[in-house]
């Protein structure tokens, strides 16, 4: 049966590969905005898997293609819509484009970030990457033969670089609006507030890139994010550091870009950086130190499995010890009260959501950061 505006549900086919059977498993799940309920229906086997019922933590900001959203201890990939009421509603304010931090602004990119999410961006991928030449020269294919490739080739490979799936209402324009013109000298003039008048230095060390047309954005999205692959090298060092989480309701509250730029003004190297939606079984491994230790194991768990997390390699002399402080007491509310400039003070609401995870003993630094970018990046 069709949706019609006033069943004030949506429908959307997911994906969920189960371990115990090596396969994959679709359901069509229909979300109902009156209460956020969901209900969950088995395609293959032609039946009911979960009737209509409330899920906690589930809103509509988590329904779009792309998305990973947690419903009975599964992480569903979100495929495709389910109906052409669904796709109508969606596809115009879900649609997606490509963003790249390019290397002279790495250290910017918490400033880039809050600008993003303040102008209604939601950022659904970010990965830090070292691109070699051959890379780079393949990415800006369409610019062979022009006189200036050689040089903006040779820029790009000289550094990291941070690739981003942007969503929102007409993202494509909208993201090339926010950048503002190619060269920064015309953007200070003509688009003052623009990231390219703010940042950027000349034509090619502009700042950052943003595809110019959804077919671009699908190709650059699919080099950087590739879905038949593996896809970009990460940039992790595996020295001197440590390992921070942005958990999922800092991320989804947009306060990332306020955390990252935090970090990097207090002196500490940020050497890696993505964006991760754990599944359970991977948020109870990676918490598994602390269960049966602390009470909250089980909502810790809940938390980081939520919606999307941000990885970080944060280097610095003495890193785990140095960062721990500055992470501030695991409560925020005793962290507002003995430290209030630490990160979990700012920007934690209390002992589940309290902003970041950081390493909590410094023989466990490294070991935190191999399981996010050499495990879980596989």
């Amino acid at each position: 049966m069709m949706n019609t505006p006033e069943d004030d549900c949506y429908s959307f086919i997911t994906e969920w590969y189960d371990p115990f059977a090596s396969l994959v498993r679709r359901y069509k799940i229909t979300y109902y905005t009156e209460d956020s309920s969901v209900e969950m229906f088995d395609i293959k086997a032609h039946k009911m898997f979960l009737k209509r019922n409330k899920v906690d933590n589930l809103s509509m900001r988590d329904l779009y293609i792309g998305s990973i959203i947690n419903i009975c201890s599964r992480a569903l990939h979100i495929v495709d819509y389910a109906d052409d009421y669904t796709r109508r509603k969606f596809s115009s304010r879900k649609e997606k484009t490509f963003a790249m931090i390019k290397p002279e602004c790495v250290n910017k990119v918490g400033q880039i970030l809050d600008i993003i999410t303040q102008k209604g961006f939601m950022v659904s991928k970010l990965k830090m990457c070292q691109l070699s030449r051959t890379e780079v020269f393949n990415f800006y294919e369409e610019h062979k033969g022009k006189p200036f490739l050689d040089d903006l080739v040779n820029y790009i490979s000289s550094g990291p670089v941070i690739a981003m799936e942007l969503m929102g209402q007409n993202a494509v324009q909208t993201w090339r609006a926010l950048m503002g013109p190619t060269d920064p000298s015309v953007a200070r003039k003509e688009a003052p507030n623009s990231i390219r008048a703010r940042f950027g230095t000349d034509k090619t060390q502009n700042a950052c890139h943003g595809a110019d047309s959804q077919g671009s954005a699908a190709r650059e999205l699919e080099f950087f994010f590739s879905s038949k692959g593996p896809s970009r090298q990460n940039t992790a060092k595996y020295t001197n550091c440590t390992c921070c989480v942005i958990k999922p309701h800092a991320v989804l509250d947009g306060v990332a870009g306020k955390i990252l730029s935090a970090i990097i003004e207090a002196g500490f190297e940020i050497s890696a950086m993505q964006m991760v939606n754990m599944e359970q079984a991977n948020a109870e491994e990676f918490y598994e130190v602390y269960k049966g230790v602390i009470q909250e194991y089980y909502a810790m768990v809940k938390e980081l499995t939520h919606g999307p997390c941000i990885a970080l390699e944060i280097r610095s002399e003495d890193a785990p010890t140095k960062f721990r402080d500055m992470a501030g007491p695991a409560d925020p509310e005793i962290a507002r009260h003995l430290r209030p400039r630490t990160l979990r003070a700012l920007y934690g609401k209390d002992k589940i959501q309290n902003a970041i995870h950081c390493t909590d003993l410094p023989e466990d630094g490294l070991l935190e950061v191999e399981y996010f970018f050499k495990i879980l990046d596989r």
